[in-house]
């Protein structure tokens, strides 16, 4: 559902089991690294067997059977679990005959468990794992007794904890020492056994007093995480920060929205003239794709958008064309179905060149990461009244702060200084974005 995708997360279940299916029904919502999807049958047939209910599910896993009323979907099951592990078998063969080798190890016998045969969600075994569950002690209410994420939470609640393990006995002996004709030595007195460790309560641990939650990670922040890193680790980024005097686009923004239909805001402002100076800058406009660099002929400008879970970037296509009030309605109404997550995957991909835009929460200044494969991300701060010196005088000026991030394997700093400086002369200016 997406082409980053290395696994979703399944929200809720449209079907039940036992349910008839068309080939386009609406089976579940599945969560997936930028939006909560629908996804759709495209089969026939009755839904036999649901096979994970919830959580987190990596690509290729079974999640479903549909097929003929009465059809035995174990078998199913198992005829595909059998050939999953047919195509492994060559490969385990020789770790097996590894393991088969005799081995002399002096050792005192150890306990283990392997949860490894317990129906478990991926989701209710990481959470197991982290708080040192031991599964086999979990009562499963999802299908045919499996562990789901609320059985976790359940146990948690209880109180209940991993099973210590116990500290290893310390043997005791007697030394005996021979006495000598003139002095007696003293007798060694054998060791005492270590004392059993005492249990306690975190939130005294260290002497810290403090708590925490922990909170899984969305299919959506692990993409970011891994995109983001990538590009910060391997593009090689330069900034460069302008400050441009807004006087001018205040004015205007007030006279447009005197007659426009819709009421426009800086960010309106802000697309449109990057748009214009980026037709005027192709070198900007361009992608870091390995081996060739592209130079993209149409300007797709994407919008960087606050949601819950991270960061989604709606894409106003043909930015440099388009009028004030398109730009506007585009970007309210990608940005709100951003925030519930019903954008689509072709409405979030093809940009050219990003903003990202913090100047409404009060942000003066800040650097961006570049959102591959674009060369380039702006970041653009707030409007601020300051003191400025204007033909001789101190006098109050609006000003706002723009900072450039660049590839540097795709631009260099004379073309990024070249870029910012139209763009302030377009605001500054800002008649020219009308033409």
């Amino acid at each position: 559902m997406s082409d980053t995708m290395t696994e979703g997360n399944i929200v809720a279940w449209h079907k039940s089991e036992g349910d008839v299916i068309e080939p386009g029904d609406l089976l579940a919502e599945i969560e997936t690294d930028k939006a909560t999807m629908d996804f759709e049958s495209l089969h026939e047939g009755v839904l036999l067997h649901i096979a994970i209910r919830e959580g987190a599910v990596p690509i290729d896993a079974v999640i479903a059977v549909i097929g003929e009323e009465g059809d035995d979907w174990k078998a199913v099951l198992a005829a595909d679990a059998s050939s999953a592990n047919g195509e492994s078998s060559n490969n385990a063969s020789a770790e097996v005959a590894a393991e088969a080798a005799p081995v002399a190890v002096a050792s005192a016998p150890v306990e283990t468990h392997s949860d490894s045969r317990i129906l478990a969600s991926p989701l209710a075994k990481s959470m197991a794992k982290e708080a040192g569950i031991d599964l086999s002690a979990v009562k499963g209410s999802g299908t045919d007794g499996r562990i789901v994420k609320r059985d976790i939470e359940a146990h948690l609640s209880t109180g209940a904890t991993a099973k210590p393990t116990p500290a290893p006995a310390v043997a005791t002996s007697t030394v005996n020492v021979a006495a000598s004709p003139a002095k007696s030595a003293p007798a060694t007195p054998a060791p005492k056994a270590a004392p059993a460790p005492a249990v306690v309560p975190f939130s005294f641990a260290g002497g810290g007093g403090t708590s925490y939650e922990e909170v899984p990670v969305s299919q959506m922040r692990k993409v970011i995480a891994r995109r983001l890193g990538e590009s910060k680790f391997s593009a090689p980024h330069f900034y460069l920060t302008i400050e441009i005097d807004m006087a001018n686009a205040m004015k205007l923004r007030k006279q447009l929205n005197a007659v426009a239909p819709v009421k426009l805001s800086f960010n309106d402002l802000v697309v449109k003239g990057a748009a214009v100076a980026l037709r005027q800058h192709p070198a900007i406009n361009s992608s870091w794709m390995g081996d060739v660099i592209r130079v993209n002929k149409e300007v797709n400008v994407g919008v960087a958008v606050a949601v819950d879970d991270g960061l989604l970037v709606p894409v106003i296509r043909h930015a440099d064309i388009k009028t004030l009030s398109q730009i506007n309605t585009e970007v309210k109404e990608m940005a709100g179905r951003a925030r519930i997550k019903r954008l689509q995957p072709d409405e979030m991909s093809g940009n050219t060149f990003t903003i990202s835009n913090l100047g409404m929460f009060g942000i003066e200044e800040f650097t961006a990461i570049i959102n591959p494969p674009d060369a380039c991300i702006m970041a653009v701060g707030g409007i601020m009244a300051k003191p400025v010196v204007k033909d001789g005088e101190i006098v109050v000026g609006q000003r706002m702060k723009v900072t450039l991030s660049c590839d540097h394997r795709v631009v260099d700093g004379a073309s990024g200084a070249k870029f910012l400086n139209t763009f302030r002369e377009i605001l500054e200016d800002p008649i020219r974005i009308l033409v």
